[in-house]
């Protein structure tokens, strides 16, 4: 999908579809792995438990509330495109307290409605690859966090070892789409996924973005086979 303004609209109307079963799909597809992923991407921020935190594509909110749950003090403003999404999320957290503490907003990640310098960590998990603009993104992200604050992306990645990558690609092309599609009764979502996560860019030139958005320390780690890649950007 070439025209960054099509693959927008694309991304929002299929999460918009797809957001009252995504975080039971997520769990079920994952194996509840998504599950540790979050926690430890989130425990990068544990030298800020008191700071405002952005979450950029919060989604229906799994990280927000994690990121609420690891620091008690901790304020999160949650932002995403599809506010559907959010609404999903608000409405499967119900009661939890955690929600005082997140204020989800409608927003774009390419124009993050925030002042410069305001927040001491941004999170994205599984959100930079649905982007139009990459760069512009992180420019953003950027922008708007303290100096020494902290960047955190959580993304998916290929695997390098030849057999992962093998029965990883037959699950994700072959097998997800259909037991999702059955499921969310939107297979084209799912076949999206794959799509996406076959055309992102390898750890090396997403770190490298990360350095020309301004980052001064910048590194990656891959978990779980190479499936997903933690990026950690300090400016």
């Amino acid at each position: 999908m070439e025209n960054p303004d099509d693959k927008k609209k694309f991304v929002k109307s299929k999460f918009a579809a797809i957001s009252p079963r995504y975080d039971l799909l997520n769990s079920v597809l994952s194996f509840q792995i998504d599950r540790y992923w979050r926690w430890l991407t989130t425990r990068e921020l544990r030298q800020f438990p008191a700071g405002p935190v952005l979450d950029l594509c919060a989604g229906t909110l799994p990280l927000a509330l994690e990121l609420a749950r690891q620091a008690p003090a901790r304020l999160v403003l949650a932002i995403d495109f599809c506010e559907d999404m959010l609404r999903a999320g608000v409405r499967a957290a119900g009661n939890d307290r955690r929600l005082a503490r997140i204020l989800p907003v409608g927003g774009d990640g390419e124009r993050i409605p925030v002042r410069d310098n305001s927040v001491w960590g941004v999170t994205v998990a599984f959100g930079v690859r649905n982007l139009a603009r990459t760069q512009q993104g992180l420019n953003e992200m950027q922008r708007v966090l303290k100096p020494g604050g902290k960047l955190l992306i959580l993304e998916f990645s290929r695997p390098r070892q030849p057999l992962v990558r093998a029965l990883y690609n037959f699950y994700l092309n072959k097998i997800l789409p259909r037991i999702a599609g059955a499921v969310s009764g939107d297979q084209e979502a799912y076949e999206y996924l794959a799509s996406s996560i076959a055309a992102f860019y390898e750890p090396e030139e997403l770190a490298g973005m990360m350095r020309e958005a301004g980052f001064s320390t910048v590194d990656y780690r891959p978990l779980t086979f190479g499936i997903v890649t933690i990026y950690v950007g300090v400016k």
